[in-house]
């Protein structure tokens, strides 16, 4: 199986949860990895035509980013809207992302019991996220159930350390053997 890592950070070098992410999945020989901010400039212009060839190769898409305001960073928006294009993931002859799966690996600033219905967040993170179940469906890919870090800012090294591990398996762990949960919170 082949995983596509599209990570969405304006600024990885700073980060100290997704960055360190981006970096263990670098590594994995079935795992490519693509900075969208780097590949997109400040601009964030994407070359449909290269976004698709990579896509193409892929089994599993995964978006990786922090969740700023209840979503993904602009870039990310920016990449759906110049790169799933009619004829390509959708519409008349858009079939070449069915049957591959979606996954989003997330890192929020808040607890995991903010994101609950009564909360002062009002919604849980598969309500949040709904937008990316349905352009998944949209575009005929298996929407496969998310990976978030809760609390990332106030975590130490070593709970970060732990919870790469978990990202790895989730990237490149065929779907039937994944034992996942709605909602994961490293230990």
């Amino acid at each position: 199986m082949k995983t596509l890592v599209l990570t969405a950070h304006p600024d990885l070098d700073t980060s100290s949860v997704n960055r360190r992410w981006y970096e263990a999945l670098s590594r994995e020989p079935t795992v490519t990895t693509r900075d969208l901010t780097a590949v997109g400039g400040p601009e964030m212009r994407f070359e449909p035509r290269a976004e698709h060839v990579v896509l193409r190769s892929a089994d599993r898409v995964l978006m990786q980013f922090p969740f700023y305001w209840y979503s993904a960073p602009p870039v990310l928006k920016a990449w759906l809207d110049q790169v799933l294009l009619p004829g390509f993931a959708y519409g008349p002859g858009g079939d070449q992302l069915v049957g591959k799966e979606l996954g989003l690996v997330i890192s929020t600033g808040g607890p995991a019991k903010s994101y609950a219905s009564g909360s002062y967040n009002s919604f849980t993170m598969t309500e949040f996220l709904t937008p990316f179940e349905q352009t998944a469906k949209m575009v005929g890919m298996r929407y496969l159930p998310h990976f978030v870090l809760h609390s990332a800012m106030s975590r130490d090294r070593a709970i970060v350390d732990a919870s790469i591990p978990a990202v790895i398996s989730y990237a490149t762990t065929p779907i039937a053997d994944l034992h996942l949960r709605k909602e994961r919170v490293p230990a």
